[in-house]
């Protein structure tokens, strides 16, 4: 596996690196200081299977580089790293097709199980962010533009379909569950991204979650 780790802050790359080589024995880690540095690597790379941006870049922010990115090479996988988690961040970044938002506090095994689902085609979206685990308990959202949302007409399959998707489950897994096959699931997604009026599987997960699916 080949990852690129793009952090102005050296001591972050290199914590960083340490996360990603106990994932395999095989793992070879590249670093960019800078979105300009992404770029070239990222040219440089085709075989590259994830990349880890930093939101805050000197010069270009982590924003401007992701859908660059996406841009110039829009099926590279890309997580977001951040030291902040929340919701505006987290929806931002998922709308730009990130496919995991990945808190800098989260605690190492945290940070593992979050890019094996990554790497594994789901998308990771801290719990945290979207208010599932605030002052209030589990479940309550401290989103007020949660009850805003209205609960989209489903039948019964999509809408465990959605559940899965909320888990961050790729298409496989969720056919495995379900005893049906990856086209069917596949068929599914396109009418629950319909249903909710998004256009992808990370906003699909934030609306579920936060309508409690």
């Amino acid at each position: 596996m080949k990852f690129l780790i793009v952090d102005d802050h050296p001591l972050v790359r290199e914590g960083l690196r340490h996360v990603l080589e106990s994932l395999d024995d095989r793992v070879t880690v590249l670093e960019a200081r800078n979105a300009t540095e992404a770029y070239a690597l990222v040219e440089q790379h085709a075989d590259l299977d994830l990349v880890l941006l930093d939101l805050r870049l000197p010069g270009v922010d982590g924003y401007a580089a992701m859908q660059e990115l996406h841009r110039r090479h829009n099926t590279l996988p890309v997580v977001i790293l951040s030291g902040s988690e929340d919701t505006p961040s987290v929806v931002a970044a998922l709308k730009m097709h990130a496919v995991g938002f990945i808190p800098k506090s989260s605690p190492r095994e945290v940070m593992l199980q979050a890019l094996r689902l990554v790497l594994s085609g789901g998308v990771y979206i801290p719990p945290q962010a979207l208010g599932l685990a605030g002052p209030d308990g589990p479940g309550e959202s401290s989103n007020p533009d949660t009850k805003s949302i209205d609960k989209p007409v489903l039948t019964e399959r999509q809408t465990e379909v959605l559940g899965l998707i909320a888990q961050g489950k790729p298409n496989k897994l969720i056919a495995s569950e379900l005893n049906i096959s990856e086209a069917t699931v596949k068929a599914h997604m396109t009418d629950i991204m319909r249903a909710l009026k998004v256009t992808n599987r990370a906003q699909a997960a934030v609306v579920a979650r936060r309508l409690g699916i």
